[in-house]
């Protein structure tokens, strides 16, 4: 970058107020490697694995200032950087130019040239009216955008002489108290723009006074889109309700396009250090909330921006890293700006981030590499229902629940309902196009008492997509005419005897090698296992390790039981060659001293028994369910992770994919969260038009059903998603209305 003789003016101005000697560092200053570059390097997270980093910049200087406080990072062009300095006393604002790159030695950076920022008139700004934290180089290289928290303010400079040409309005309420309800340091820390500079996004590091952080200590940060074009005017248009991590702030913003992001978020604790982690950001079919006075007042998920953990760079290998001050890892420090950077193999990306070191000599100035996948969003492929008063031929059910209208549906009912799927598999052995379905309910209405009139079947359906309907071809009954089940049930003394909800509970369905189904029931728990038509072959198969539900008939009086109600084998995976059961705890064992373990079991279906393998899951959090599990291919399972919400209620709804052969050193498996189910981009439309009261349509698209119990993998990268409607009991799409079953499609790119 040239420097004219006014720029160089200002810079000579600026190294003789702060009386430091220059000391340029050189492209190719000391830098640490990571093995495995390019493309991969040492691994933080599914997504994410570190390339490098280096600590050439720290207590440098350059021209007689010091190449310190580097808040923002921007790239100008391939190999070469911008960063932004913040406020530090006196000194005068600046940016500098960085000649960065990442190769087989690790990461190459050093100072090239340097623009003192001034105001129209030439005076510089210092660090007592100017806070720089937020940068956008703009197209053509000679002027940049670049954001102060000490106003707040986003102004546009010209590289060329540093001088200030224009700025950009700030909605009043972003001012620092008592001009408006911003903090001071708190205000505009991450400033972005597209790609084709026509939307930038300006997120504040905390909330405004209005707006606050929750119990949790989670802060409701805002997020300024303005529209306009490049190099011209913009203005506000839209706010986004952003949500950080407790007690963290958002410090920086990548715009990806298409109302995709990254944030950075950023924390420190005394004594301990910092976290610093970057996440996946999705503002599809996000509200502006301009209008909004208070974000406490926001209870539906779906008005937050959606995000999902990229990479915690605590996990990432320190890879000779140094710190003067306690870190979790020595490789942390405080982490502000964030750039991507080229194209690498596998279709991942550069992601360089920056340290700030306030100028002070316990903080080091960092610049890390990383290798990340920025995988597209999840959307919304195809979408049937099945009316929750679809009932089929059958007895009268639902004589023992109460008469009480519930949602506007009073038992006993005229029929057999269909309340929900509790597993899905094809119809057909090795059929992947999900065409035709053997769709299995689970024990009717919840409770052995209250389910002894309701038949345990699976149903042949045929979903239309075009007409968002299910079509229902016919049933297979569960039965035991050769009396397999020791255990006395309630049709008994029937010819048929016809299986019932107050005999098993059954939750998950595979078909093995030879064309025979497994039932995974959580009464026992039991593996039941029938021949093609449902007639049960064998005596129900009980856990070796002993463990039992309240509802186990194997529970001897005064027995303790070991499983609680309704955790038993929700879900259950069979192998590509149908040999291999891999049956899943739903729930914890009572006494288990870790709460969150769900324990996956291998049976094998050639010798007729359980083997000697288990392995440990570990969901976010003890009150979350497994609700199904498939293969996707070798030994990666796609599990179901969920809460017990519904509608509004609803947060945890994910996908998420393990590998029963990468255990890790703790003992359990990896998790990788492919998708989240309270938001699928639908881009076509094919939730739309709503119905009267509809919760979760539209361009964001939710799931907010409370028993998400069936997944599917089908061709590709298409996955099938169905629900247990609990009926008459869920009312989550709808309020007051009982819930459908719902079979959705989704594509999910980077799936296998």
């Amino acid at each position: 970058m040239r420097t004219t003789s006014r720029r160089a003016r200002a810079v000579a101005s600026a190294a003789a107020a702060i009386s430091l000697l220059a000391a340029a560092p050189a492209l190719g200053a000391p830098a640490h490697p990571t093995p495995g570059h390019p493309g991969t390097g040492a691994s933080c997270a599914p997504d994410a694995s570190l390339l490098g980093f280096s600590d050439a910049l720290d207590k440098t200087t350059f021209r007689g200032t010091p190449v310190a406080g580097l808040s923002a990072l921007s790239f100008a062009r391939p190999g070469r950087a911008l960063a932004l300095v913040d406020n530090i006393g006196t000194t005068p604002a600046r940016v500098y130019e960085l000649g960065l790159d990442t190769g087989r030695r690790g990461v190459d950076v050093g100072v090239r040239d340097v623009t003192v920022l001034t105001r129209p008139d030439g005076t510089p700004y210092t660090g007592a009216d100017f806070d720089g934290e937020g940068l956008v180089a703009e197209r053509g290289g000679d002027t940049v955008l670049a954001s102060s928290e000490r106003e707040p303010s986003i102004r546009r400079f010209r590289l060329s002489d540093g001088r200030e040409i224009g700025s950009l309005p700030v909605p009043t309420r972003f001012q620092v108290a008592p001009a408006g309800e911003a903090t001071v340091n708190q205000t505009f820390e991450a400033l972005t723009a597209t790609g084709d500079h026509r939307v930038l996004y300006a997120g504040m590091e905390g909330p405004l006074a209005a707006d606050g952080r929750d119990a949790e200590g989670r802060g409701r940060q805002r997020i300024i889109r303005y529209d306009g074009r490049a190099g011209g005017g913009y203005a506000p248009t839209a706010q986004y309700a952003y949500r950080t991590d407790p007690n963290l702030g958002l410090v920086e913003l990548i715009a990806l396009g298409d109302d995709q992001l990254l944030s950075v978020e950023r924390g420190f604790t005394t004594g301990v250090g910092n976290t610093v982690r970057v996440y996946r950001v999705s503002a599809t079919g996000a509200p502006d909330v301009s209008a909004v006075a208070s974000l406490s007042t926001t209870t539906d998920p779906r008005s937050w921006l959606g995000k999902e953990l990229l990479v915690d760079i605590a996990d990432c290998p320190p890879s000779g890293a140094t710190t003067k001050q306690p870190q979790p890892n020595p490789l942390l420090d405080n982490i502000e700006g964030a750039a991507l950077g080229r194209d690498l193999p596998g279709g991942r990306r550069e992601l360089y981030l920056i340290s700030d070191d306030n100028g002070s000599a316990t903080q080091t100035t960092r610049v890390y590499a990383l290798s990340v996948n920025l995988r597209p969003e999840v959307t919304l492929r195809d979408r049937a229902l099945l009316s929750a008063t679809a009932y089929q031929p059958g007895p009268v059910s639902g004589t023992q629940l109460a008469t009480t209208p519930v949602n506007g549906i009073t038992a006993p009912f005229p029929g057999q309902p269909i309340p929900g799927f509790s597993a899905v598999i094809p119809a057909q052995p090795g059929d992947s196009s999900g065409r035709r379905l053997l769709a299995m309910p689970d024990n009717g209405f919840g409770a052995k008492t209250n389910s002894a009139d309701f038949l345990l079947r699976a149903y042949e359906i045929e979903p239309n997509y075009q007409r968002h309907g299910v079509t229902v071809r016919g049933h297979i009954s569960f039965r035991d005419p050769d009396r397999r089940v020791p255990f006395p049930i309630v049709n008994g003394d029937t010819r048929d005897r016809l299986l019932t909800g107050a005999d098993f509970d059954i939750e998950s369905l595979a078909r093995d090698a030879r064309g025979d189904l497994w039932i995974g029931d959580e009464f026992g728990p039991y593996l039941v296992r029938t021949d093609r038509t449902g007639k049960v072959l064998q005596a129900p198969i009980p856990l070796p390790d002993g463990t039992r539900s309240p509802q186990s008939p194997d529970l001897a009086p005064g027995e303790t039981p070991t499983l609680r109600a309704s955790n038993g084998f929700e879900a259950m995976a069979t192998s590509a060659d149908g040999w291999t059961l891999y049956p899943i705890l739903e729930g914890a064992r009572v006494n288990d001293p870790d709460q969150r373990r769900r324990v996956v079991y291998e049976f094998d279906v050639r010798h007729n028994r359980y083997t000697n393998r288990t392995w440990s899951f570990r969901v976010d959090d003890p009150s979350l369910l497994v609700g199904d599990a498939a293969v996707l291919d070798g030994h990666r399972l796609l599990l179901i992770e969920r809460d017990n919400g519904m509608g509004q209620q609803s947060v945890v709804k994910r996908l998420v994919v393990t590998d029963l052969d990468e255990v890790g050193a703790d003992g359990y498996l990896p998790r990788r969260t492919v998708v989240d189910l309270m938001r699928v981009a639908d881009p076509k439309g094919v939730s739309t038009p709503a119905r009267p009261g509809e919760y979760g349509v539209g361009p964001l698209f939710s799931f907010p059903l409370q028993s998400v119990e069936s997944v599917l993998p089908l061709g590709g990268d298409r996955v099938l998603v169905a629900n247990d409607n609990n009926f008459p009991g869920n009312d989550g799409r709808i309020p007051g209305r009982p819930d459908d079953t719902e079979l959705i499609v989704i594509d999910v790119p980077g799936l296998r």
